[in-house]
């Protein structure tokens, strides 16, 4: 693996962040050549209805296609990686070079590694989460929901 250097990175805190906020934000700044890190990606929320958002992922994760299942859409349980398919679904090219350069540049962490802690991320407003009206869902709980065991 190769070694990380904290200096260059774009660090973004996403607890108690929307996810959508925080991916669009994430992808401005990817297609604008930065290399970014996300943090604490388990602590992120979605919102709206619990139920909803559960069926929308577990419908996600069951799509398959009859003829070659091999084929067939990727959706990962555990928190990181949906935060990073999540960001890669707001980068408008990314089955071209320039998407495909992006999403390279991007790093999501699970919780916040000792390199990254002296870094003071970058703040992105977005709602409270106690002040969402629809309710939301952590993306820890989302991804226990779906089987993910740690």
């Amino acid at each position: 693996m190769k070694e990380i250097k904290p200096s260059e990175y774009m660090v973004f805190d996403a607890k108690d962040k929307v996810l959508g906020r925080l991916a669009s934000t994430v992808a401005k700044e990817l297609l604008g050549g930065r290399k970014v890190a996300i943090v604490n990606a388990e602590q992120s929320i979605i919102s709206g209805n619990k139920k909803l958002i559960k069926k929308k992922y577990k419908t996600r994760l069951d799509l398959q296609e009859k003829e070659n299942p091999e084929h067939s859409p990727y959706w990962s349980r555990r928190a990181d990686f949906l935060v990073k398919r999540v960001v890669r679904g707001m980068l408008p090219y990314h089955k071209k070079t320039t998407g495909r350069d992006a999403y390279k540049r991007l790093i999501v962490f699970i919780g916040t590694p000792e390199p990254f802690k002296s870094i003071k991320p970058i703040e992105i407003k977005t709602k409270d989460p106690k002040t969402l009206y629809t309710g939301y869902v952590r993306i820890s709980e989302l991804s226990e929901m779906l089987g993910y065991k740690r």
